[in-house]
């Protein structure tokens, strides 16, 4: 299973999560986010990632032109849309997008159904809450295509074996404070996802 490592706010814990394992790092956009990095600390460290590690820039209520113009500024590779947008407006950017479905109930989860999407438990805030989903939400559904958020941590990862998802996201669960990794809980929770 891939890993998203989400909320990484400094070059240490960047460097660190790839070393551990990790197929994508997030770094957050959103100012109201305790885990925010602004543009000029994240081209810092997006330019001493090695190769083939997915840079994944969080954006919530962003105009199309912004989330290029800072996912091109800061050296991000994939844009996640955190605010409910449709199929039109994913269109218009030029920036390759991941989706994000804050579902309310299991008939949340088909949204953008037969594409990559990041499926997270709804809350008011965005992001970070550590709100977790109802696994039963996912019975019966293809979950191939589906990067699973919201709550998840080491101890929890072993209820989600069977469901054949993409890959996990984690930002609360692998923290020491908000904005700052735990690397023993970095490490612990990619060799687990990674073994399912």
């Amino acid at each position: 299973m891939r890993v998203k490592i989400c909320g990484i706010t400094n070059l240490t814990d960047a460097l660190h999560a790839v070393d551990a394992g990790a197929d994508a790092l997030g770094f957050v956009f959103y100012e109201k986010s305790p885990r925010y990095i602004s543009i000029e600390d994240a081209k810092e460290i997006t330019k001493r990632l090695p190769p083939f590690v997915e840079r994944v820039g969080l954006f919530v209520e962003e105009e199309a032109k912004s989330i290029d113009a800072i996912s091109k500024q800061s050296g991000m590779s994939m844009a996640q849309i955190h605010f409910d947008v449709d199929k039109i407006f994913l269109d218009t950017i030029k920036t390759k997008t991941l989706p994000v479905v804050r579902a309310k109930c299991k008939e949340d989860i088909e949204k953008f159904a037969g594409e990559y999407r990041l499926v997270d438990a709804y809350c008011e805030a965005y992001g970070g809450s550590g709100k977790r989903l109802n696994l039963e939400w996912f019975d019966g559904i293809d979950c191939s295509r589906i990067i699973l958020a919201g709550g998840l941590d080491t101890q929890s990862l072993s209820s989600l074996e069977g469901y054949g998802f993409y890959a996990v996201d984690v930002s609360s669960g692998t923290e020491a404070s908000k904005g700052i990794k735990d690397h023993k809980k970095v490490e612990s929770f990619i060799r687990n996802a990674k073994s399912l």
